[in-house]
C-alpha cells in the first residue's frame, strides 16, 4: 500500500456533477419503477487484482443524489485488492443507489486501472529508488486531476499538471524561438518563478541546454549508450528525464543509466479498466 496522504484534487465535486448531468440528465426513468420511499443494501465486489482507488469520487455521486446514503469501505485508496474482494457496503435509498451504480463504478474502475498500471511500474523499478517515474499530459479528457491522483495512489509521480505550471520547452519551441539559449531566456523573463524544462533529441543539443540554467532536461528517444553518456556528461548538474517510446521491458536498463526521471504516457492512456460489480438487495 503507498501511504494515503496523496491530497485529492479539489475538482471531484465538478468532475462528478458533470458525469452525472451526462448520464441522468432529466432523470433516471428505470429508477422510477422503484417506489420513492423503498430503501435497499449494495456491495461492489472487486473481481480481479487491483489497486484499489476512487472511493471520493464515488462517495461524491452518492452524495449528490442522495446525502443519507451510507458507504462501509472495506479497503481505501492505495491499497492492494484481492480478486473476488468486497469493497464496500452502500444503505439507503434504493432508486438513489440505482441511480449513482454505473457513475460511481466507472470512476471507481477507471481509477483503479490507472492506480493499478501505476504500481506495476514503480514495482519494476524497486531496486531504482533514485528514479522516478512520471505520468505526462496523455490523460483522459476532463479527469486530469483524478488520473494524476491515481498514478499517485500506485506509487508514481506527477509531471506538470497542464501547460500553465512549468514550462516544457520542445522542438517546435524552440524553432520558433531561434535556438535553445533563446527559448530559455525567453521563458525566465516570461514566468522566472516556473520550472523550466528543455526537451534535446542529441548530445549536441544537450550541451547547449547544459549551457543554460535550465532546471531539468529531457532525453527525446535516446539510446542506452546514449542515456549513459549524457549522464557522465551532465555530472548531476541539473535533472535527465528519459522519456519517447518506452517499454515497460527498458525500465530497468533505462534506470540503470543514471538518469533522475523516466516518464511514460502509458500510466494514463495504457489503462484496463478493472472489473467491479454492484449487487443490489432490496430491504
Amino acid at each position: 500500500m503507498i501511504a494515503t496522504s496523496i491530497p485529492l484534487p479539489n475538482d471531484i465535486a465538478t468532475t462528478v456533477s458533470r458525469s452525472l448531468e451526462e448520464d441522468v440528465g432529466t432523470g433516471d426513468i428505470s429508477a422510477q419503477l422503484i417506489p420513492a420511499d423503498k430503501t435497499a443494501v449494495a456491495t461492489i465486489w472487486c473481481r480481479e487484482e487491483a489497486v484499489l482507488c476512487g472511493t471520493a469520487w464515488a462517495n461524491e455521486v452518492f452524495k449528490q443524489l442522495d446525502k443519507s446514503i451510507h458507504i462501509d469501505w472495506k479497503s481505501q485508496d492505495g491499497d492492494d485488492i484481492a480478486a473476488n474482494s468486497l469493497i464496500a457496503t452502500l444503505s439507503g435509498n434504493a432508486r438513489a443507489l440505482l441511480t449513482g451504480e454505473r457513475c460511481a463504478l466507472n470512476f471507481l474502475q477507471t481509477l483503479s486501472g490507472t492506480a493499478t498500471i501505476a504500481r506495476h511500474y514503480h514495482q519494476q523499478l524497486h531496486d531504482f529508488p533514485n528514479t522516478q517515474i512520471l505520468d505526462t499530459r496523455k490523460t483522459i479528457p476532463g479527469l486530469r486531476s483524478a488520473q494524476k491522483y491515481a498514478v499517485a495512489c500506485g506509487g508514481c509521480s506527477n509531471h506538470r499538471m497542464g501547460l500553465y505550471d512549468a514550462f516544457l520547452i520542445k522542438e517546435n519551441h524552440i524553432a520558433a524561438a531561434g535556438s535553445i539559449a533563446n527559448a530559455v531566456a525567453a521563458a525566465k523573463q516570461l514566468a522566472p518563478d516556473r520550472p523550466i524544462e528543455i526537451e534535446v533529441e542529441s548530445l549536441t543539443e544537450l550541451q547547449q541546454a547544459l549551457n543554460t540554467a535550465v532546471d531539468i532536461i529531457l532525453l527525446d528517444n535516446f539510446s542506452l549508450p546514449q542515456l549513459q553518456q549524457a549522464v557522465a556528461m551532465t555530472q548531476q548538474r541539473v535533472l535527465l528525464e528519459a522519456s519517447g517510446g518506452i517499454d515497460f521491458s527498458q525500465l530497468k536498463a533505462i534506470a540503470a543509466t543514471g538518469v533522475d526521471r523516466i516518464s511514460l504516457g502509458a500510466l494514463t492512456k495504457h489503462l484496463h479498466a478493472i472489473d467491479l460489480s454492484l449487487r443490489f438487495q432490496m430491504n
